[in-house]
């Protein structure tokens, strides 16, 4: 059960990523919740029953983005206080 959903879940998410690139647009978003999918099916591979559950959270779409809502949040205010900063390399003229 575990298995088909982050293997759904994952194809959904390169499906996301895609249709944003063809549409032009840097797929930020749909890059955090591939990452989400990939630690929700590593925590499904760890014994344990809080991390089936955490696992399995990460699988949900809806509950996904809480914690790629959380995760923005973390992103902004990391960014916002200086701890992080950002350079964009194109090359594009």
């Amino acid at each position: 059960m575990g298995a088909y959903l982050a293997k759904s879940q994952g194809l959904r998410v390169l499906r996301e990523i895609r249709e944003a690139t063809n549409r032009g647009y840097m797929p930020g978003n749909e890059l955090l919740h591939g990452l989400f999918v990939l630690i929700g099916s590593f925590a499904l591979l760890t014994p344990g029953f809080l991390s089936d559950i955490v696992g399995f959270s990460m699988l949900i779409p809806q509950i996904r983005e809480i914690y790629v809502g959380m995760a923005k949040r973390i992103i902004r205010k990391k960014m916002q206080s200086g701890q992080w900063q950002t350079r964009m390399y194109t090359s594009f003229r």
